[in-house]
C-alpha cells in the first residue's frame, strides 16, 4: 500500500484560488473584509481541493469557536408549532455553511434552562447568540448583555432598544398595511389577536392596527395570544363569545390566524364569505392553509444573512447596529 495521500492546507487552497493564504484564513473565519469574488473563489477552491478546516486548530490560534447560537427563549412546543423558527433556523445554518461555521440550536423556555444555556454561551461553546425570540419581562437578555456575549436580535428588543444590535421587519407599518387592506375591502368591525405584549411583534403589530383603526378601533374587539394556533383559537372563542358582531379578524401571526378560522368554521361561520381572516408572517403555512392565508409577508432568508453577517461584525469589534426591513402584502384567499 502507497503512503497515505498528503491532506491539503491552506497554502494548497491559495494557489488553487489565486489569492493570499491570508484571504483564505479570513474567508474560513467569516469572510469580513473579503471581495465576493475572492470568497468565490476560495469556496471553489475549497471544494476542488477537499480542503477541510481543523477546527481544533482554529479554535486554539483564533479563541473563536466557529459557531454562532440559534436562541429561542420559548416553550419547546412552539419551536414545532410555530413555523417561523424553522424558517429562520434554515435561513441561518445556510448563511453560516457558507461562511464553514456552525450553528446550535439552544431552546431555553424554562428558568433552568436559561440558567443552563447562560453558563453555556459564557464558557464560550458559541461566538454568538441569534436571539430569535425576546420578551421586555424576561432578564435573560440583560444578563447576557451585563456578560458581554456579543448578540443580535431578531425583533427590537424591547428593554434593550438602541443597546442590542437588531434585525427586523416594520412590524407597526406592516400592520397598518394590512389594517388598511381590509378597510378597503369594506370591512369595519375588525377584531386584532394580538401576540404578547412584551415582544415587538405583540407591541407594535397592534399599535399598528388601533393608528390605521383611528375612530373605529374598539379595544373590545382585540384578545391576545402567544402566536401559536391553540392560543388564536382560544383568543377567537373569547371574541365571538362577546359578539359576532365582527366581519374581519387580523391575526398578528399565521399560526393564530389558523387557529381563528378553525373556530369560526366550527361555528359554521365561512372564511372569507362571512368573516375575513388574515395573518402576518407568509411562514409556509399560509400558502398551504385552506383557504390561503391573506398575511403580510417578511423576508425570511434576508432576515437570517443579516443578522448572521451582523453578529459576525459584533464578534469581531463592530456596534452592530438597527436593520429594519418593509413587509409585504400578500393577498390569497382568506380575506
Amino acid at each position: 500500500m502507497g503512503p497515505a495521500a498528503r491532506k491539503p492546507t491552506i497554502r494548497d487552497v491559495a494557489a488553487a484560488a489565486g489569492v493570499s493564504h491570508g484571504t483564505v484564513s479570513r474567508v474560513l473565519n467569516g469572510g469580513h473584509w473579503v471581495s465576493p469574488d475572492a470568497r468565490a473563489a476560495v469556496e471553489e477552491a475549497i471544494r476542488q481541493t477537499g480542503y477541510t478546516a481543523n477546527h481544533a486548530a482554529r479554535s486554539l490560534a483564533t479563541g473563536r469557536s466557529g459557531s454562532l447560537a440559534f436562541l429561542l427563549t420559548e416553550p419547546h412546543h412552539l419551536l414545532f408549532e410555530d413555523p417561523t423558527f424553522g424558517l429562520l433556523v434554515r435561513g441561518a445554518a445556510e448563511a453560516l455553511a457558507k461562511r464553514s461555521m456552525t450553528l446550535v440550536l439552544l431552546v431555553a423556555g424554562t428558568d433552568a434552562e436559561k440558567t443552563h444555556m447562560l453558563d453555556y454561551v459564557r464558557a464560550r461553546h458559541v461566538d454568538g447568540v441569534l436571539l430569535v425570540s425576546s420578551h421586555a419581562s424576561d432578564p435573560l437578555l440583560g444578563r447576557m448583555h451585563d456578560a458581554g456575549i456579543p448578540i443580535v436580535s431578531a425583533g427590537l428588543p424591547l428593554a434593550f432598544d438602541g443597546f442590542v444590535p437588531s434585525v427586523s421587519v416594520d412590524e407597526l407599518a406592516g400592520a397598518r398595511a394590512m389594517t388598511r387592506y381590509l378597510l378597503e375591502r369594506g370591512h369595519r368591525r375588525i377584531a386584532h389577536i394580538a401576540g404578547p405584549d412584551d415582544t415587538p411583534g405583540g407591541r407594535y403589530r397592534l399599535e399598528g392596527f388601533r393608528e390605521e383603526m383611528g375612530a373605529l378601533f374598539d379595544p373590545a374587539l382585540v384578545e391576545r395570544g402567544d402566536y401559536g394556533g391553540g392560543s388564536g383559537a382560544a383568543a377567537m372563542s373569547r371574541l365571538l363569545a362577546r359578539t359576532r358582531d365582527i366581519d374581519a379578524v387580523f391575526a398578528a401571526s399565521d399560526s393564530m390566524a389558523a387557529g381563528a378560522i378553525s373556530v369560526l368554521s366550527h361555528e359554521g361561520l365561512r372564511v372569507p364569505d362571512d368573516i375575513a381572516v388574515a395573518g402576518f408572517d407568509d411562514s409556509g403555512l399560509a400558502e398551504t392553509h385552506d383557504p390561503p392565508l391573506t398575511t403580510m409577508a417578511q423576508p425570511w432568508s434576508d432576515i437570517s444573512e443579516r443578522m448572521v453577517s451582523m453578529l459576525l461584525d459584533v464578534v469581531d469589534g463592530s456596534p452592530g447596529g438597527e436593520i429594519t426591513l418593509p413587509p409585504e402584502l400578500v393577498v390569497r384567499a382568506s380575506a
